[in-house]
């Protein structure tokens, strides 16, 4: 309905950082959304709704137009293959950065295939396609540290915020592949069709960031 809006968002540190941003634009949960087993909260602007679901599903969610809005990670947005979505707006929320990593001297373009582990397989293809390198992607969902240190793959592809955890494992990053943070993103359809209601929401979210 044109006078509806859903939000999808993803529980954790993205939700607990997004919601003063949308209390900031007037949208308050009716329940604690960080605490509910609801997987949809009503607001208080009657009409507009959250849906709570993984933040892997967020970029579905929004192109299939289960939700018209939704906040999740730029390496989420990266490994995606849809292209029903606007990103209208950067939230600047848990940065981070989705690097190469790997033993030190450990050399991304020596000669042979090689054994990638990620959670990413999309970004790590398209990564190394652009370097003219086909490799062999290992899909893991944790842990991508052991992957090097037992032999099982030559690097990895992981998000890094301060470097701790490669350090402890005896790895380094080798090469940076993107800046990753929280990302508003729209239905195309929605965009269109709730193009005032959605156009309100994003300028207030910018002005609750200082953008506008």
């Amino acid at each position: 309905m044109k006078d509806t809006l859903s939000i999808a968002l993803t529980k954790g540190r993205i939700l607990a950082d997004t919601l003063p941003l949308l209390k900031a634009a007037g949208i308050v949960p009716a329940e604690d959304a960080t605490k509910t087993r609801k997987l949809q909260v009503d607001t208080n602007q009657e009409g507009t709704k959250l849906l709570l679901v993984r933040a892997s599903d967020v970029p579905a969610y929004v192109e299939y137009g289960g939700a018209d809005v939704g906040v999740t990670g730029k390496d989420v947005l990266l490994e995606h293959t849809g292209d029903r979505i606007y990103e209208p707006l950067d939230l600047g929320l848990g940065r981070c950065q989705l690097v190469l990593a790997g033993k030190p001297g450990a050399n991304p373009d020596a000669a042979g295939r090689l054994r990638v582990a990620t959670k990413y397989p999309e970004v790590t293809r398209r990564f190394f396609a652009g370097r003219g390198k086909q490799v062999e992607v290992i899909k893991l969902y944790g842990s991508m540290e052991l992957a090097p240190l037992t032999g099982m793959a030559d690097l990895i592809v992981d998000i890094v915020e301060t470097g701790s955890t490669l350090k402890a494992n005896g790895l380094v990053v080798l090469e940076p592949i993107a800046e990753v943070s929280a990302r508003l993103i729209v239905n195309r359809a929605s965009m269109k069709m709730k193009h005032r209601k959605i156009h309100k929401l994003v300028d207030q979210l910018k002005i609750a960031l200082g953008k506008k």
